[in-house]
């Protein structure tokens, strides 16, 4: 077991429900034991055990949330009723 030490930016999420996804997102992840928010630069310092975890879990888990807190947009093609 060797505990490593990752920063990981978190630029996109800026409201508390995005905030609290990301942690819960990241505190799911095996491996990691402990998460520390800086939101002034936008970034989260995470410890983990890299034999259980990496980086590319992070940024995949954090990439999700910001993908589902962005809002839907009403004129998007995909939505051509406006609805």
């Amino acid at each position: 077991m060797a505990i490593q030490t990752a920063k990981v930016s978190i630029e996109n999420i800026d409201d508390a429900e995005g905030v609290e996804s990301v942690m819960t997102a990241l505190k799911n992840i095996k491996g990691v034991t402990a998460i520390e928010l800086e939101p002034a630069s936008n970034t989260a310092l995470i410890r983990y055990d890299n034999t259980d975890t990496s980086i590319h879990a992070f940024t995949a888990a954090i990439s999700m949330v910001d993908y589902v807190t962005q809002p839907f947009p009403i004129d998007a093609p995909q939505n051509p009723r406006n609805d």
